[in-house]
């Protein structure tokens, strides 16, 4: 079973992360920003990996600590969770429809970590959630988890719509990338022989 689970402390927050790749796309997921969970229970869902998330941070200062550091810890617990990554499709991309809102979102895992977020915000706020953030999040997990991933957003006018394109893109694209390729199961996909 493809599985892991990471705990991250520090004086700014406490953190637990579960993943199970090989799931349905169960999600139990507290940070205390609801509109986060929103967007992190849209992983799960739309991935099929099941993730518990159990998040306390410094919220009475901001945002900001909780959000990043749910990014570092689920991104280790999904590069642990793979492995050595033998059999596993690699690249996979995702145009992201809703509504009014397109989003292209192609990721390779490749032990080589890198964000380009082509996304832009019309305002500071979704709600109370900081919509700066979600790019925090998507650095983030991208380094952590050691995958190369290009966010863009095509056109969209409702930020909600534009935040959740992302994260369902992302979902998309990790289902895609994650799947057992069975005429390489045994192997790990890249020339080098490791990733």
């Amino acid at each position: 079973m493809r599985s892991a689970t990471l705990s991250r402390q520090t004086r700014e927050t406490e953190i637990k992360v579960t993943v199970q790749l090989d799931g349905t796309g169960k999600a139990a997921i507290k940070t205390g920003i609801g509109f986060f969970d929103h967007m992190l229970d849209q992983i799960a869902r739309h991935s099929l990996i099941d993730i518990e998330i159990e998040a306390k941070g410094d919220l009475h200062i901001d945002q900001h600590h909780t959000v990043e550091d749910t990014g570092i810890v689920l991104g280790q617990a999904f590069r642990q969770a793979l492995g050595d990554m033998r059999g596993i499709t690699r690249y996979a991309d995702c145009l992201l429809p809703m509504d009014e809102t397109l989003t292209r979102v192609a990721l390779d895992i490749s032990g080589r970590p890198f964000l380009v977020f082509r996304t832009t915000f019309h305002h500071s706020k979704v709600g109370e959630f900081d919509t700066d953030l979600v790019r925090e999040f998507f650095q983030a997990f991208a380094m952590n988890a050691g995958i190369t991933l290009h966010v863009e957003t095509l056109y969209g006018v409702n930020d909600h719509h534009i935040s959740e394109s992302c994260f369902k893109g992302l979902a998309r694209a990790l289902a895609s990338a994650i799947s057992i390729e069975p005429r390489q199961k045994d192997r790990v996909p890249s020339t080098k022989g490791s990733l």
